[in-house]
């Protein structure tokens, strides 16, 4: 068994996430100073752990992104009925984001189809019948409850979503949060509206291109989207409440959106070492364990603090590659695959860097599993570990055989309503048919640790309050340090490849 350097162990994870955390980083944001200052300490850290570097560069791979940031005080967004525009209060009523293919000025009717979902195995299609070709598209987030868990996530990304409404000839979306799933609420999500986008700049050949209208509705104004329509935005809840089909119909509106933006470009890197394996034959295969090193930088203040810390969002994650690299690499059980530990950027900006180095490896084998580390929030005593694709993979038989023995319960995702196997940096991998696994301290319904999750995302995710200063479990970490060095040690020390079960979803991307 390996253990991770015990108490010493955890408190070096707690002075790397103390690092990464601190103000002087300014919230790390993709391609900043802070950020840079961050990668440099990770390589320096991955140099100290006695990891070897990937490529001619060291530890980093550059990648450069376009950047559009919003001029909001120059944008405007109305919806036309009868001849009369009705102007919407950016920040309060709607939030346009930018990118760089946003139009300037656009004018289209709307038109509400429902989730606006399509999953082709299934032969459900919220577009089917709709005349969207040059319209806006109005859509609650979510999907139908018989249609649930990997499928439904995959199909609700954003990329899947905007390939069909493009293919069918939209120009623009306009989202409504679905009122049956809240994650945060209308300020905490609009709270980031002024915050830059980005895009690879080598995008993937297959990556659907940018809608030219993008659009983020308080669902509290939606009335003002239906009316005159002859049908009311109650209606969509009623149906949503009692999970009935949602209806679909034209709007009564045009919108009309004039948008103004600067574009640059950025250049950041991620992050990559490895523990080299003692297999001949096997030492050429690479299991991966990621974290990503970026947050949100600095924003909108909240009681005075502008700073985005992001600790736990995922300083903790970066801190855990370290120690982890660290345990292995002095452990006297040797990993017949390499393990490869890889620190990426602009996860905040769409899993932009893991994108990047799943397309663009910097080792020549093939890449066999994915162990993502993000925001695995450890608040409370670990009793229970929450993992995301844990019925996908044979990665699902080595997480509860390495947890069981800990003593911890393993359970797969307590909310897949929200989609979180395919919102972090796991899923660049799953796409081009690498198992992967992603981590949560989990919970039993209606304790302390329920509320204690509940209250950190309500209080802290995406916030300033993600600091240093928030309470965290050190033996808590220590003990999923531990299970993760385990885990990583046990499929690098297998026979056979991890391998998708048959019956998973993401099996159709294996190559």
């Amino acid at each position: 068994m390996v253990e991770v350097d015990g108490i010493t162990g955890v408190l070096r994870w707690w002075a790397h996430v103390r690092y990464l955390a601190d103000d002087a980083l300014e919230g790390r944001d993709t391609g900043s100073p802070g950020h840079e200052k961050a990668a440099e300490y990770m390589a320096d850290q991955f140099r100290s752990a006695g990891l070897e570097p990937t490529n001619d560069l060291g530890y980093r791979q550059p990648l450069d992104l376009n950047v559009s940031r919003i001029e909001e005080a120059r944008c405007s967004l109305e919806l036309l009925r009868d001849g009369r525009g009705e102007p919407l209060r950016l920040g309060v009523d709607a939030a346009i984001f930018v990118h760089a293919g946003s139009a300037e000025e656009l004018e289209a009717d709307a038109i509400f189809v429902g989730h606006g979902l399509t999953v082709p195995e299934l032969g459900y299609d919220d577009l089917a019948g709709q005349d969207v070709q040059g319209k806006v598209v109005v859509l609650v987030g979510g999907g139908p409850s018989q249609i649930s868990g990997p499928i439904a996530s995959h199909y609700q990304s954003d990329r899947e979503r905007r390939g069909f409404v493009l293919k069918r000839g939209a120009v623009g979306v306009i989202f409504l949060p679905n009122p049956k799933h809240v994650e945060l609420p209308w300020s905490r999500r609009v709270a980031g509206r002024l915050q830059p986008t980005m895009e690879l700049c080598d995008p993937a050949a297959d990556e659907p291109a940018p809608l030219p209208l993008g659009v983020l509705f308080n669902t509290d104004r939606a009335e003002k989207l239906f009316a005159g329509s002859g049908h009311a935005f109650e209606e969509v809840l009623a149906a949503l409440h009692a999970d009935r089909p949602l209806p679909r119909f034209p709007l009564a509106v045009r919108v009309r959106a004039r948008i103004a933006r600067t574009l640059s470009r950025v250049r950041s890197e991620n992050v990559a070492g490895v523990l080299p394996g003692s297999d001949p034959d096997l030492r050429r295969e690479y299991v991966v364990v990621s974290a990503h090193l970026d947050h949100v930088g600095i924003g909108e203040p909240v009681h005075g603090d502008p700073i985005y810390s992001g600790a736990m969002d995922d300083a903790a994650g970066d801190a855990s590659l370290i120690e982890i690299a660290r345990s292995l690499g002095s452990s006297d059980l040797r990993p017949r695959r390499s393990i490869l530990f890889l620190s990426v950027t602009g996860e905040e900006k769409g899993l932009l860097g893991s994108e990047y180095f799943a397309a663009h490896p910097t080792v020549s084998g093939p890449i066999v599993a994915d162990l993502n580390m993000d925001m695995f929030l450890p608040l409370y005593p670990l009793t229970h570990l929450q993992v995301q694709g844990l019925s996908e993979s044979s990665l699902g038989e080595d997480v509860r055989a390495v947890a069981e023995a800990r003593g911890v319960t393993v359970q797969p995702d307590l909310e897949p309503e929200h989609n979180h196997f395919i919102r972090s940096d796991q899923y660049s991998f799953v796409r081009r048919g690498i198992p992967a696994l992603a981590f949560r301290f989990g919970y039993l319904p209606g304790t302390p640790e329920e509320r204690t999750y509940r209250a950190w995302y309500a209080e802290r995710y995406h916030a300033p309050s993600d600091d240093i200063d928030q309470p965290v479990d050190l033996e808590a970490a220590a003990q999923f340090n531990t299970i993760l060095a385990e885990l990583a040690l046990r499929v690098a020390r297998a026979d056979p490849r991890p391998a998708w079960v048959p019956e998973s979803f993401f099996a159709r991307f294996a190559k």
